[in-house]
């Protein structure tokens, strides 16, 4: 008898609406991220990419909608504004199994690297921090700093700093990983470090939900491509499809903007 758990998918949303008092920036979306899929959202700015991630793990509450982190709904108390989670250790446990990783890389300056990849396994999961030094320090060789570990983030270049928290968010041991714009704060040359991270992370078929503005990235890693414009998905679907033959006119003039050499 097969495990239906490797069938279920890791998040899906449906219909999620989230307004920021009278401005509505989700309109209805849908979305699913199945294991060992990546998943990549596309579209300006403003379309609601970030906001869409960050309802993801529930660091903005929805108005309506359902989300489900695997096949277990968000259960939520009030409606509209007024809509909060109803079970706070809920939201915490789902929180511990998606890591996110920012575009600030928002490591803690006052301590070294090797302890910003320990703390959250140690402080909220309880683990042994002996076998948490051993994991962070493979996870740092993993994504090429092995040597930086006993460094204060203000020492490494951006490119490194980000590298750090990719290792930071692999060592919670999450269900998914959540990528918000995390080469857009760099300077091209080190964009590609995290890049190759990335690609590394894709190739071993974890669970991610990429917010990106590289399309090259988002068409080399992903399985699914969503682009989003003002609050509604527009188009989706595999990335060759997507990119290489789009269907609607709004698609075609984000590409041709976003893709000219």
């Amino acid at each position: 008898m097969s495990d239906t758990s490797t069938h279920t998918p890791v998040i899906e949303i449906h219909d999620l609406h989230k307004s920021y008092g009278q401005l509505e920036v989700l309109k209805g979306v849908s979305l699913t991220a199945p294991r060992g899929h990546v998943v990549s959202l596309i579209g300006s700015s403003g379309s609601g990419k970030s906001t869409l991630l960050r309802c993801c793990n529930l660091l903005e509450n929805s108005q309506q909608g359902e989300i489900l982190f695997m096949g277990e709904p968000v259960r939520w108390k009030g409606q509209g504004l007024a809509r909060l989670p109803a079970d706070r250790a809920q939201v915490t446990r789902i929180r511990t199994q998606l890591s996110m990783v920012f575009q600030q890389f928002n490591l803690w300056s006052h301590m070294t690297i090797l302890q910003n990849v320990m703390e959250s396994p140690v402080t909220v999961l309880g683990q042994n921090p002996a076998e948490v030094e051993d994991r962070a320090r493979k996870l740092l060789a993993k994504v090429g700093i092995a040597d930086k570990a006993d460094a204060w983030p203000a020492q490494l270049s951006g490119g490194q700093q980000q590298r750090a928290a990719i290792a930071r968010a692999l060592c919670m041991e999450p269900k998914a990983l959540l990528f918000d714009e995390p080469t857009s704060a760099l300077d091209p040359e080190l964009q590609q470090e995290v890049v190759k991270v990335i690609k590394d992370l894709a190739a071993e078929h974890r669970t991610m939900i990429l917010v990106t503005h590289d399309m090259r990235l988002a068409a080399d890693v992903s399985d699914h491509v969503v682009f989003l414009h003002q609050g509604r998905i527009e188009e989706e679907g595999p990335p060759d499809q997507v990119f290489g033959a789009p269907k609607t006119e709004r698609l075609r003039q984000f590409l041709s903007a976003t893709m000219a050499v």
